[in-house]
């Protein structure tokens, strides 16, 4: 078993991500995932982690971070992932993208891009593109999230269906190692299962931490997108769920 001093390390890593798979602490680790289960036990009977199919969590695990400190959480990751989004999004491509932390960074990314036609529900990404370049923006009214001042509901998503786009381009919860994408909220799910509908591709934008990590709320599964676009490449359970649902993985050192 792991000592008191690596249970820490299990512990601290759990911190950093909200949550983790036990196959991801065991290849951290370097140790078999019976050993990393051991290891928690501890863990989860003192309350400090919590226990769900596959991994554990922190017991606030099931609510994210505000949405500034998740802007600073793996800022560089996001922004490599951001660069390689932007650079497949041609001048006057009609896009739909979210309100995720990843998305703030792609529109930061688009700066310089123009005639952009972008659809939204979040604000602070509305006010970054539409004043640039001969951008057109369409943000999509609803109830206000006050924390990322995103609008949800059946509102956002009737205007959403107004338009037909090359791609939606959206931020998720986490990927599963059973090849699901999560989310934290049941609206967030429903915003992005109207924007998949309305693209002709959907690309998933999600830095390496969000491989292994769970979220209550199924989005859809690895084989309803395009592609996954990644700062480091994922892991191999998930490389070769892409690989068997036809998705393109792209990351930092490969061309597009």
């Amino acid at each position: 078993m792991l000592s008191n001093r690596w249970q820490g390390e299990i512990l601290q890593a759990v911190r950093e991500s909200g949550s983790c798979s036990i196959a991801e602490l065991a290849r951290r680790f370097e140790v078999s995932t019976e050993t990393i289960r051991r290891s928690v036990k501890p863990l989860i009977e003192t309350g400090a982690v919590l226990r769900f199919h596959g991994g554990v969590m922190l017991p606030d695990g099931l609510e994210e971070p505000p949405f500034q400190r998740r802007m600073q959480r793996n800022r560089e990751a996001k922004q490599a992932v951001a660069a390689l989004v932007a650079a497949r999004i041609a001048d006057g491509d009609p896009i739909i993208l979210d309100n995720g932390t990843t998305s703030a960074y792609v529109a930061q990314a688009l700066a310089h891009h123009s005639r952009l036609v972008v659809v939204t529900n979040s604000a602070e990404i509305a006010c970054r593109l539409a004043p640039r370049n001969d951008n057109r923006v369409f943000l999509c009214g609803g109830e206000v999230n006050g924390d990322d001042v995103a609008a949800f509901g059946p509102s956002a998503i009737a205007f959403l269906r107004q338009f037909q786009v090359r791609c939606a381009v959206l931020s998720v919860g986490g990927i599963s190692s059973r090849g699901e994408l999560v989310d934290f909220h049941l609206f967030e799910a429903e915003f992005s299962h109207a924007a998949m509908a309305q693209a002709a591709e959907t690309w998933v934008i999600a830095d390496h931490s969000k491989f292994g990590r769970e979220a209550p709320v199924k989005v859809c599964s690895l084989a309803d997108v395009d592609l996954v676009a990644t700062d480091r490449p994922p892991p191999p359970d998930v490389a070769r769920r892409c690989d068997a649902a036809g998705v393109r993985i792209l990351v930092p050192d490969e061309k597009a």
